[in-house]
């Protein structure tokens, strides 16, 4: 008899390229059946909050409000290796953009992103106003903000709207820790119970596997979610998040998700520091 796992991504290129092989059934996934459903990854953070998904991308700074219900999957991860989320603006970057950065009303894609956070990090000063990551380049047009906090495909399209790179995260996480930024990963119930759990490792692991075996076929499926960029960009940018360390973290990546909590905890950010434990 089959078990239906509910797992839920985001609508993004990335995403469903390592998804790919899942939702087509590509793999043989025996006894387990997966459901997928897919939302912007803020409202995946709450939802895992609320303990309403089997299996979910997250948030990597969402992982202590959820860590005594989910485990992190070793496979699954968005490493900024040297590059991450992008602080924006339509005006030239100053000489010393995070003093400049200092008490600014800054747009922001969520208050549990990663990205969010290691703007905290960065520059624990400014005003956040949430609002949508598709609306956060309109907004800066607009002059409703003074600066905006790009995720997704923005990174790379920003300068094509007129919007000037400030500071890139993981360009700064890179150069302070020398570590990538861990962004994003995939969490397990635990309730799911360990022999569950480890089949489900295995499944995604085996996902993202067949989908770097397979890119052609992956990338085409991705493009559906591009929102309305090249090919070209679709592949660099699934390039930049689907890759050795999404397959798995290693140590460096463990490290690298330990310390940013870890500072995290430190700063007053998340109100404890968790352990995180990989399955």
């Amino acid at each position: 008899m089959s078990q239906v796992i509910r797992v839920a991504h985001s609508p993004d290129s990335d995403d469903a390229f390592m998804f790919y092989a899942l939702a087509k059934g590509k793999i043989d996934t025996g006894a387990l059946r997966y459901e997928h459903e897919l939302q912007d990854i803020e409202t995946l953070n709450h939802r895992a909050r609320r303990r309403e998904l089997d299996v979910s991308a997250v948030s990597i700074h969402a992982y202590p409000y959820i860590a005594r219900d989910y485990a992190l999957l070793s496979s699954g991860s968005s490493m900024g290796d040297g590059y991450g989320p992008r602080l924006v603006s339509p005006q030239p970057p100053p000489e010393d953009p995070r003093a400049a950065a200092r008490g600014r009303r800054i747009a922001v894609p969520g208050l549990l992103t990663t990205a969010y956070l290691a703007l905290r990090l960065w520059q624990p000063d400014f005003e956040p106003v949430v609002m949508a990551f598709d609306q956060i380049e309109p907004a800066l047009h607009r002059g409703d903000i003074d600066l905006g906090l790009l995720i997704h495909e923005g990174q790379l399209t920003h300068a094509d709207d007129g919007l000037q790179l400030w500071v890139d995260m993981g360009a700064w996480w890179l150069a302070d820790t020398g570590l990538p930024l861990p962004l994003g990963g995939n969490v397990v119930r635990r309730d799911l119970g360990a022999e569950v759990i480890a089949q489900v490792s295995r499944d995604l692991r085996a996902s993202i596997e067949y989908a770097l075996a397979h890119r052609d076929d992956a990338l085409a499926h991705a493009s559906r979610y591009n929102r309305g960029i090249s090919d070209e960009r679709t592949d660099a940018f699934v390039g930049m998040y689907v890759n050795d360390w999404t397959v798995d973290y290693g140590a460096r990546g463990r490290e690298a998700v330990q310390l940013l909590l870890d500072r995290a905890a430190a700063a007053g950010i998340i109100p404890e520091r968790v352990s995180v434990d990989f399955v």
